[in-house]
């Protein structure tokens, strides 16, 4: 059975994979069996229902945070205890301090332009003309993966030098190719390529942030906005007056689901420049000291570090919550 462990091959791959499956039907189906049995005491049947997921919760994540925690304070050979010298690398050091900042830069922008065009997305196409369509439009960056959007942008940023018998294939260059400027090279110039980046993952949620918006939008209630426009308040003054206020909950809920997502974002950066040209941010930065430079001791510190700013958004996300649910 080594081989569950160590498939390497496209068909022990699959292998391991439909034994999986079978454990998961047998597990199910021995789960419900159970529940059915009229002289089972109510709490096997409700054991047997949590058990499955404890157990998953407890080996998939509780003892790898543990063990990850643990590494954070040992050496690269993840046998002496070092105690915080790790941490204090990653605040002291340059290179990893450049690694804060742009990521900082991420979870500040990427919330607040993607819920912001979002919303400008959500009011405008509310119950106008080829409104479904043009929410499809909006939305349809959602549906591609991560890497394969990077991709796409990569090929918009591509540069050329601006010599006689070379095309640009760069969109974004052959425009100022067009209006007569010279062709820039997007992601190799810091910091502005580090808003290039930051753009890609803007055009990806800002369709997240309008589905959420405008459902909110059109939970209105009527008679507000009847009695607003009673009042003579239209356009601008009816956005910020009635519109804006209405939906703030759900302004919260997309601006800090959007800002856990951008604290993981991994695959536009990775894809796009690799960490390089000072584009790194702690997500990159773990994948890079873990498996690329041989410090774990350090990567595991980022890993704790990434889920420390996490907690947080969790705990502000579930706050305002519950007081929307209070105040309805």
């Amino acid at each position: 059975m080594d081989f569950l462990l160590t498939a390497t091959t496209p068909g022990q791959k699959f292998l391991v994979m439909f034994i999986a499956i079978l454990l998961f039907v047998a597990v199910m189906g021995i789960v419900l069996w159970i529940s059915d049995r009229p002289r089972i005491p109510s709490w096997v049947t409700v054991l047997g229902f949590l058990a499955p997921a404890a157990l998953l919760l407890l080996f998939g994540l509780i003892y790898p945070a543990f063990l990850t925690i643990r590494d954070s304070f040992r050496d690269r050979s993840r046998s002496d205890f070092i105690g915080f010298d790790n941490y204090a690398t990653i605040f002291s050091d340059a290179g990893f301090r450049t690694v804060l900042v742009n990521t900082a830069l991420w979870v500040v922008l990427v919330p607040l332009l993607s819920a912001g065009f979002g919303l400008m997305y959500a009011v405008l196409v509310d119950r106008a003309f080829g409104e479904k369509f043009a929410k499809t439009l909006i939305f349809l960056p959602m549906a591609i993966s991560m890497v394969g959007a990077s991709i796409i942008w990569k090929f918009v940023y591509e540069f050329r030098p601006n010599q006689a018998g070379i095309e640009q294939i760069g969109l974004l260059n052959q425009i100022l190719v067009w209006i007569g400027l010279e062709p820039q090279q997007f992601l190799l110039n810091p910091p502005t390529n580090n808003f290039f980046l930051i753009a890609v993952m803007v055009w990806i949620q800002s369709g997240f942030a309008m589905t959420v918006l405008s459902a909110a939008i059109k939970s209105i209630p009527d008679d507000i906005i009847e009695a607003a426009k009673m009042d003579g308040v239209s356009g601008f003054r009816m956005f910020r007056y009635v519109t804006l206020p209405s939906v703030r909950p759900a302004v919260v809920v997309v601006i800090t689901t959007i800002a856990m997502a951008t604290l993981k974002v991994f695959d536009i950066v990775r894809t796009m420049t690799g960490g390089q040209f000072s584009t790194s941010i702690v997500a990159n930065e773990f994948y890079d000291q873990s498996f690329v430079f041989g410090q774990p001791g350090i990567g595991a510190a980022l890993a704790v570090l990434l889920f420390v700013l996490v907690i947080p958004i969790i705990l502000y996300n579930i706050r305002q919550m519950k007081l929307s649910e209070e105040q309805r």
